[in-house]
């Protein structure tokens, strides 16, 4: 094995929105950086590959939005999908407060930007929408990065970490060959996500629910950087157990299907499990509120497994799908499409028509009151007979995109350890710190402004350290 030894001013592991914020904004305080990207050039990025909007705090409208979005609404929002657990809130109010640059800065690195999209989780106030989505954006800071000198090498995973009291001393990066290098560094930004690629890690958390779990993004990410903060004290945070998953196409790749695979159909029918029968209330909230809540929903159905049933007057009213519904002009012929008992699914559409009481209207911008009566569970809003045809069905899994289990930072995005101090060179940004924030629930583009606002806090202190 030829080992060889490297010497940088800033090593940052990840090469995601996160990692690449840290590299562009340590190089421009003078750092030479090198970053560390697990995966190969045309995969490079991670889960934001699949990225495709950033929240951020507007006082007025701009050039990116339709409406204000003010730094009390954005703070009422994380404090909403906390759901009453801890998060630490000096944290959220500095992330609220950085986020005001962040199109800016997103802009001056090449990103370009698009008008809101038309869908169901209804953005347009609160997120900026880049042109060509996670893919154009990484693009755009490489090419950034590359103009500012920062050094990048692919396929290299970092495998261990030598911190000796409380600092960072070098890592151990495993390259193509096999070989492998020794990057001594004056400091460490850890930007390499969470767990959720792997199964092994997952089903000591989930039980064998993880067989059945799509992986929205990166197979890359395994974890090995977190276990390894953990093992040299870094202080946990999150909930190991819980993660960010929603409803995606069965039909999806176990990995990296990405965006294209979220299906949105679920508040404009009915969703069963492989019984026939319902489940969750479909209607419980707006879309924007409830839609993570789905992946966990069908995690607990038996063979982690849904189907969401819509008629025509579903048609064209959100984001289509990679893979085209089963459709019938009937719902018997729809149900024979899949493996559904006929009866008892029959029997819960029927009972399910027969409960609706209201006008049928499909207006997802509003709490419309459309509900049922007389079935458990119920539908609260938007219940609208399915009567009309064609139908349409969707098979539907959790997909996960993220776990909620990281590492405690303090303000500079410095690793906390348990014993309360610091590792004094060693910092975190992205999914491996997010749930200092986000240890519960989701907003929609807030992964993203966590990577960029503590990216850049963590590149910026970084540098410092030479």
């Amino acid at each position: 094995m030829d080992r060889s030894r490297y010497g940088v001013d800033v090593l940052v592991v990840g090469g995601g929105n996160a990692g690449l914020c840290a590299a562009l904004d340590a190089s421009k305080a003078g750092a030479r950086v090198l970053v560390c990207e697990k995966g190969i050039l045309d995969y490079r990025g991670g889960n934001s590959r699949h990225t495709r909007d950033i929240r951020y705090r507007h006082e007025s409208p701009d050039a990116y939005t339709t409406g204000r979005y003010s730094a009390a609404d954005f703070r009422a929002d994380i404090e909403r999908v906390s759901a009453g657990l801890e998060y630490d809130r000096e944290l959220a109010d500095l992330l609220v407060e950085e986020s005001a640059s962040l199109p800016d800065w997103m802009s001056a690195q090449g990103v370009r930007w698009q008008g809101s999209l038309r869908g169901t989780l209804n953005l347009h106030s609160s997120n900026a929408f880049f042109l060509g989505g996670g893919r154009a954006m990484l693009n755009a800071y490489y090419a950034a990065a590359r103009r500012r000198g920062v050094e990048v090498w692919y396929e290299a995973e970092v495998v261990d970490l030598r911190i000796v009291d409380e600092r960072f001393r070098s890592a151990l990066v495993a390259l193509p060959g096999p070989r492998h290098v020794e990057v001594e560094a004056a400091s460490v930004v850890v930007c390499s996500g969470g767990f959720e690629a792997n199964r092994d890690w997952l089903r000591d958390c989930i039980g064998d629910a993880a067989e059945g779990v799509i992986v929205r993004g990166t197979p890359n990410n395994d974890g090995r950087l977190l276990r390894l903060l953990l093992d040299h004290g870094a202080a946990p945070v999150g909930d190991a157990r819980s993660f960010h998953a929603i409803a995606v196409d069965a039909r999806a790749p176990r990995y990296d299907g990405g965006i294209v695979t979220r299906v949105d159909s679920v508040p404009f029918g009915i969703v069963v499990n492989r019984e026939g029968c319902r489940f969750a209330d479909e209607g419980a909230d707006l879309w924007p509120k409830q839609y993570a809540t789905w992946g966990g929903l069908i995690a607990a159905q038996p063979d982690q497994i849904a189907y969401s049933i819509v008629d025509s007057k579903a048609a064209g009213r959100f984001i289509p799908v990679a893979f085209p519904p089963h459709a019938a002009a009937s719902l018997d012929a729809l149900i024979e499409t899949v493996e559904l008992p006929p009866a008892t699914t029959r029997a819960t559409l029927t009972a399910f028509n027969a409960a609706v009481r209201g006008d049928g209207s499909l207006d997802l911008d509003r709490l419309d009151g459309n509900h049922t009566e007389g079935i458990d569970p119920p539908k609260s809003h938007w219940a609208s007979a399915i009567d009309t045809p064609p139908f349409y069905l969707y098979p539907l899994r959790p997909g996960i995109t993220f776990t909620y289990l990281g590492v405690r930072v303090d303000a500079d995005a410095r690793v906390v350890t348990t014993a309360g101090t610091t590792l004094r060179n060693v910092y975190a940004a992205g999914e491996v710190m997010a749930g200092n924030i986000l240890g519960h629930g989701y907003l929609a583009g807030l992964g993203l402004t966590i990577g960029h606002a503590f990216g850049r806090i963590a590149g910026r202190e970084a540098a410092g350290d030479r």
